[in-house]
């Protein structure tokens, strides 16, 4: 059975069109089918090993978007975007998180846990790997980042505005949202752009040369 994919023009569009806003019109929201897509894009997203060391808190709460304004530099994306995304990555790994995909994996796959033995003493060695030389945060904000991306990138070629901002205080928007064995490393605010008041709407797109960025070898 065959697919049908976005057309390749249609991708370079789309990324071209999209930027950081700076201003949303607070007036338009995401209807609630896009935004369920754009959920299914971040849960879609590839991780290590598929443990997906990560949460997505969608904000909604104008309360909690306001105080999280006030301790990201006042920037307006945090209370004016339709949706807010904070990307927390897990502080650390243990061997109930691999128990918990081997038994996810099973289920969905209908296959039983032995036959997955080797795949779960393989996370468990990658997961203590990480705890035991003191990079197991750093890995998995790593992994919260590509879901980050997934999510822009899809907004983009649905006409759907993402910023990711990363101008905020991590330990203050831990404690507003009740964060414990997880930490904000990231925020996508997710709407449509106001694009008569931003002043960055109407400037042209600015990248490297591309002879600067790939290297072919």
């Amino acid at each position: 059975m065959g697919r049908e994919f976005v057309e390749k023009e249609k991708i370079v569009e789309s990324l071209n069109w999209r930027y950081a806003v700076k201003l949303y019109d607070a007036s338009r929201k995401v209807s609630e089918a896009d935004w369920k897509l754009l959920e299914d894009a971040m849960l879609l997203a590839p991780s290590s090993m598929g443990i997906q060391p990560y949460k997505f808190i969608v904000v909604k709460d104008p309360e909690t978007r306001e105080r999280l304004k006030s301790v990201s530099y006042g920037q307006t994306q945090i209370t004016d975007a339709s949706h807010l995304v904070v990307f927390a990555y897990k502080k650390t790994l243990t061997d109930t998180d691999a128990e918990k995909l081997i038994d996810r994996i099973a289920g969905v796959r209908g296959t039983s846990r032995e036959s997955l033995a080797d795949l779960e003493a393989s996370i468990r060695s990658a997961a203590k790997k990480a705890v035991d030389g003191g990079y197991v945060e750093t890995w998995n904000s790593r992994q919260a980042y590509i879901a980050l991306g997934f999510l822009i990138e899809t907004a983009a070629m649905m006409g759907i505005d993402a910023t990711p901002m990363e101008g905020f205080d991590a330990e203050r928007y831990n404690e507003i949202l009740g964060l414990d064995d997880h930490a904000a490393v990231a925020v996508a605010a997710v709407g449509y752009r106001d694009a008569e008041n931003d002043w960055l709407a109407p400037l042209p797109k600015v990248r490297k040369d591309p002879a600067d960025l790939i290297v072919h070898v």
